[in-house]
């Protein structure tokens, strides 16, 4: 069996796939890739099945050694990339392209300067033990194969049911730097705990992302509360990816791939699908909007 060896990896760096769904009801949230669309674009550009295992690195900087003939491509934040190949000369890369790497070459991934999140796909796929039929690492559960670390070997597993697609592939539409990132919702369940202008406050400010964000969620940061007029306490019910619950600070928490699967705070809003990968590239301090989509509780139509 081929393999990688890890050169270098940054903190944050795991093996991630679809996750681990249906164990909500013994406390175990789905995890899996945060930012999904991106490592399905990965597993497609080099063939692979949807469930084949992707390499998830925060803010890049990675660098694997590849011990045969192997086919691999990034996507997600867009990051440099080069090969060290084994006698020492490199050759330029680039992230959104599939890559043919030769026995003893290095594949280096840098920092991106933009976006939080890059995939690193293999042919095949990483073939790490599963944990409950996933290899997705869960940082809340602390449950799958362990974060990657220097030295550690990924063999690459049989998981590829296509040819790779070397046409070259568009990266996803980032903002321009001083825009804010424009993430969509709809209507929580417990939207009718908030006042009726809720939907005003929600979408008529800018938020930050807070610096304590991370796979569980995406903190934001205010100037306008979004302010409760049920004021009792609630009990803890089951939560999506996607949430957005609103603790006593009044902005609203982002949940991610690892939220836990229930929560004691209302839910006002959930992120479309779209929404949720867009928020796993978020970086703390990057400027966000949210904006209303399908119809509220109300019957009007947001925009």
């Amino acid at each position: 069996m081929s393999a990688l060896t890890v050169v270098r990896a940054g903190p944050g760096a795991s093996v991630q796939d679809l996750g681990r769904p249906g164990f909500s009801d013994v406390g175990l949230g789905a995890a899996g890739a945060a930012d999904q669309g991106s490592a399905a674009l990965a597993n497609r550009m080099v063939g692979n099945l949807p469930e084949a295992a992707v390499l998830e690195a925060l803010l890049g900087s990675v660098s694997l050694r590849t011990d045969a003939h192997v086919v691999a491509a990034t996507a997600g934040a867009a990051c440099p990339v080069s090969v060290t190949r084994a006698d020492g000369s490199v050759r330029g890369a680039a992230a959104f392209e599939v890559l043919t790497l030769a026995p003893g070459d290095t594949l280096h991934v840098g920092a991106p300067a933009s976006g939080l999140r890059v995939y690193l796909a293999v042919r095949g796929g990483f073939a790490v033990e599963p944990v409950l039929g996933s290899r997705s690492w869960d940082t809340l559960a602390q449950l799958g194969p362990a974060p990657v670390a220097a030295g550690d070997v990924l063999p690459v597993g049989s998981d590829a049911a296509g040819w790779p697609i070397v046409d070259a592939v568009a990266p996803p539409l980032l903002p321009r730097p001083w825009e804010p990132t424009v993430l969509e919702v709809t209507a929580g369940p417990r939207d009718d705990w908030f006042t009726e202008d809720w939907h005003r406050v929600l979408t008529g400010q800018e938020y930050r992302v807070g610096t304590d964000s991370d796979r569980v969620g995406v903190r934001t940061e205010g100037a306008e509360p979004l302010r409760r007029t049920v004021t009792r306490e609630l009990p803890s019910e089951g939560v999506e990816t996607g949430s957005l619950q609103v603790p006593p600070t009044g902005s609203p928490v982002v949940f991610l791939a690892d939220h836990p699967v229930t929560g004691g705070y209302p839910v006002v809003a959930v992120l479309t699908p779209a929404s949720v990968d867009r928020a796993a590239q978020l970086r703390p301090g990057d400027a966000i909007r949210f904006r209303i989509v399908g119809a509220r509780r109300d019957g009007t139509i947001g925009a």
